[in-house]
């Protein structure tokens, strides 16, 4: 999907994962960190690699869980790449954990292909969805129905994320031609950042313009937006964030297992964290997750229970 991303900032989506180990390349090579435990009692029980794409609710949820497991004594790499690279690592056991699936529709593709070689390791958020949205100073354009006719005042288009994401599937397979859109739009397919770029400067020049996007996102925050309702429901219906594993992960990592079990975070919450992690502290996400943690003292504690203890941040 999804940068299958919340107020008034440039995202810096590129300078944000790249903040991050980054571990490129690993995937599918049989080359990657060691992972799980290796040796009784040896250091390997305590490494571990998530996978990251760079969409901010997973740039942020990644730093967040690094800085936490780092704090407990893992070592923590983070491989950033694809969505199809990660869920092809996470398969072949080259990356240990990915916290950001979305689930039923927007990686359906990719948990067809690659669940059964993973886990399911639960949903720490369950109120995702897919839009279509123009900021809110546009006229008369209230739901995706209103575009039709519309095309000259959007230059013909609708720009749009990354070629292989759910959201521009979606989009392009189903709302559009839903609403008929299909014959007068465009739909640019290009990256998160290069839309959030366009979505900024037509904002600036108070220019219409149309967007994929989806919540939760930090342009909400940026921005005075409207998403269209959707009264075919062609972008789909409510999704729920997953955390998946390798093959294994469970009995590999029972105790990282467990915290995962306990984690949620509510609107509010992740909107927050995201304020903090990508605005507040851009271009140092993991001080910023740290931040975010100094001023949610209860989160850890219903989070990792009696191992949150003489945790300070």
């Amino acid at each position: 999907m999804r940068t299958t991303s919340r107020g008034g900032r440039s995202l810096g989506i590129g300078a944000a994962a790249a903040s991050l180990v980054l571990l490129a390349g690993a995937c599918g090579s049989g080359e990657g960190v060691a992972t799980g435990p290796q040796d009784e009692g040896g250091d390997t029980a305590k490494q571990i690699s998530i996978g990251l794409i760079p969409w901010e609710e997973d740039i942020a949820v990644t730093n967040l869980w690094k800085v936490i497991l780092e704090e407990k004594g893992y070592e923590v790499e983070v491989q950033s790449v694809d969505v199809a690279p990660v869920y092809q690592g996470v398969a072949q056991g080259d990356i240990d954990l990915y916290l950001d699936t979305w689930l039923p529709t927007t990686h359906a593709d990719y948990w067809e292909q690659y669940g059964d070689d993973m886990e399911d390791l639960g949903v720490w958020y369950d109120n995702a969805s897919l839009k279509l949205t123009v900021p809110s100073y546009v006229e008369d354009v209230d739901s995706i129905e209103d575009l039709k006719g519309r095309a000259d005042e959007f230059g013909g288009e609708i720009i749009g994320i990354e070629s292989g994401s759910g959201l521009v599937r979606t989009t392009k397979e189903s709302a559009m031609p839903e609403y008929g859109l299909d014959e007068e739009y465009n739909l640019v397919e290009s990256s998160t950042s290069a839309m959030l770029a366009e979505l900024d400067a037509a904002i600036q020049e108070e220019r219409p313009i149309v967007v994929t996007l989806w919540r939760p996102h930090i342009a909400y925050a940026k921005y005075d937006l409207k998403d269209l309702e959707d009264p075919a429901g062609a972008m789909g219906e409510r999704e729920e964030i997953h955390m998946v594993g390798r093959s294994g992960f469970a009995e590999d990592f029972p105790e990282l297992n467990g915290w995962l079990q306990n984690f949620t975070l509510s609107d509010e919450q992740l909107a927050d964290l995201e304020q903090v992690v990508l605005e507040d502290h851009k271009g140092d996400e993991e001080a910023g997750a740290r931040a975010w943690l100094a001023d949610n003292p209860d989160f850890l504690p219903e989070v990792l229970g009696e191992d949150a203890e003489g945790l300070e941040f």
